[in-house]
């Protein structure tokens, strides 16, 4: 009974606790990276959208810089993953709008879940992918009249800056990857939990 506790409390330990950054350092990386990458793109649109139009920063964007920013070494991180699940899910979620456009419950459960399951034929998992196909068919009406037009901006255009930041920012220091590659010292190795 006690063993069955003890690893139960690491488990939840584990789960909980589990950090994902360590390092102070990495930390100002991320946020730089993050500033950077969403600043871009929100100054693009203000200058090139009015207020009432700012269809070029979408919701999406957020949780794809948490990964690529914060979490590097995710395979959920990869520049193909970025890259592919966005387009994809974008592709898929307006297909599914021009098909069904007047249910909206059913025209985003199945751009959702139809395109989780193009990410994962095509090896381009995402999650923030899904979050692209839903703003496809619940966004405003100025999204939803852009049509496929909606896959090139904001959606390729946005990831092309996140990605070109996320190069930038996330090899300037010497222990980070991106995309992501197995150091090549055994003492980052170990250091960051690497080791296969």
């Amino acid at each position: 009974m006690k063993d069955k506790i003890k690893r139960n409390i690491r488990i939840a330990r584990y789960v909980v606790y589990r950090e994902t950054i360590i390092d102070k350092t990495d930390m100002l990386w991320t946020f730089l990276g993050g500033f950077f990458g969403i600043g871009i793109i929100g100054f693009i649109s203000s200058k090139y959208f009015t207020l009432n139009d700012n269809l070029f920063l979408i919701g999406s964007f957020g949780a794809s810089a948490v990964l690529v920013y914060g979490a590097t070494n995710s395979p959920l991180a990869q520049p193909r993953n970025l890259v592919g699940g966005h387009v994809i899910s974008a592709i898929v979620g307006v297909a599914v709008h021009k098909l069904i456009p007047g249910e909206v419950w059913l025209s985003s459960a199945l751009a959702v879940s139809t395109a989780i399951v193009a990410m994962q034929v095509t090896k381009t998992v995402h999650p923030p992918g899904g979050a692209t196909a839903l703003i496809a068919n619940i966004g405003s009406e100025k999204i939803k009249a852009l049509g496929f037009i909606y896959v090139l901006s904001p959606v390729l255009t946005g990831v092309l800056i996140l990605l070109v930041i996320a190069l930038i920012f996330n090899n300037i220091p010497r222990d980070r990857f991106y995309p992501y590659k197995k150091p090549k010292s055994k003492f980052l190795q170990k250091l960051f939990n690497r080791v296969e």
